[in-house]
């Protein structure tokens, strides 16, 4: 069996899922003290579906390994890159760098990026900024490597490996990788037809993200005749992964779960009625986690076979082998 999830659609068998990655994460000795911060979940678990891309913006720099330890000083907005005890200024040559290399991975075609948090290099947020005259510390700042890339590709997700450990921030970065694969794949050959079938799919897996991006998409693609292809492309693609770009919270699932239930009102018993309507209060309660509501859909999905929610991408969003939705 594939270690891909059958039963859902996340990628195509000849297309793998590139993901960047700061070199460190997958146990490579890159750090400035020569060590590394292995993550397993990412080397043992993700590494079955995602083929990484490894980046270590210090090295490929040339500051080598070890070396002296960098920090931003100064505006939070535009720091500088500045060596520790030297107080050399890397800050103009890492711009550089940071800015070829984001070029450069646009040939690799990436679905999304792990960073490492914390980096004057990697992290995307909070990052250390110390203060030019009192050397105090603002968790204000982001690395400048990471500035770069998310500059570059807006649309592609970015993560730091440290907010994987939340279980409903894993599952919504795993979620928009995934999707943004789907995503990028249509854009190859795209046609509005294509178009409201990808749309039709992921319907209900945007309303659980964001009702509000649910509406403008739904009206973006019914006014599809008259927009250019590339401007409706355009246009979807910044809704579609603006929308899960935001928090899945279980009110928002919740109300999904119930739109599902409305398709089952006139097949199911009232008994049935019952432990469905329950399961799902339960999961809204947090006494249940997501899967166990989506397991007894799925379940009638199958029993009276409802052609429409078969294909919701909302049902399977990511492979079921990475239990994500165990824990959420």
């Amino acid at each position: 069996m594939s270690k891909r999830d059958s039963a859902a659609p996340p990628a195509d068998a000849g297309e793998p899922i590139r993901v960047g990655i700061s070199s460190c994460l997958l146990g490579e000795s890159v750090r400035y003290d020569g060590g590394h911060r292995e993550d397993r979940f990412i080397t043992q678990t993700l590494s079955q579906y995602f083929d990484y891309v490894p980046v270590c913006p210090e090295l490929e720099f040339g500051l080598g390994v070890p070396r002296e330890a960098i920090r931003l000083v100064g505006d939070p907005a535009s720091p500088r890159l500045l060596g520790v005890r030297s107080a050399t200024d890397h800050t103009a040559g890492m711009q550089r760098f940071a800015a070829r290399r984001a070029r450069e991975l646009a040939a690799l075609e990436l679905d999304g990026y792990i960073f490492k948090k914390d980096s004057p290099s990697c992290g995307t947020m909070r990052v250390r900024v110390y203060g030019e005259e009192n050397g105090i510390a603002v968790r204000k700042g982001i690395g400048i490597f990471a500035r770069a890339f998310m500059a570059e590709f807006p649309l592609v997700p970015v993560e730091e490996e440290g907010r994987l450990s939340d279980p409903i921030l894993r599952e919504n970065f795993i979620v928009r990788v995934f999707c943004h694969q789907r995503w990028r794949l249509l854009r190859k050959a795209f046609t509005r037809g294509r178009l409201v079938d990808f749309h039709t799919a992921h319907k209900l897996l945007v309303l659980a993200y964001s009702p509000r991006h649910y509406q403008e998409l739904g009206r973006l693609v019914a006014a599809a005749k008259s927009l250019r292809p590339a401007e409706l492309a355009d246009r979807y693609g910044a809704l579609l992964l603006g929308a899960l770009a935001l928090k899945a919270t279980p009110r928002k699932h919740a109300n999904v779960l119930q739109h599902i239930a409305g398709y089952f009102k006139r097949q199911l018993a009232a008994g049935e009625k019952e432990e469905l309507q329950g399961v799902i209060d339960d999961y809204r309660r947090g006494l249940v986690p997501l899967i166990v509501p989506v397991t007894l859909i799925k379940h009638y999905v199958r029993r009276f076979e409802v052609e429409y929610l078969a294909g919701q991408i909302y049902l399977n969003p990511h492979p079921k082998e990475l239990m994500l939705r165990n824990h959420v």
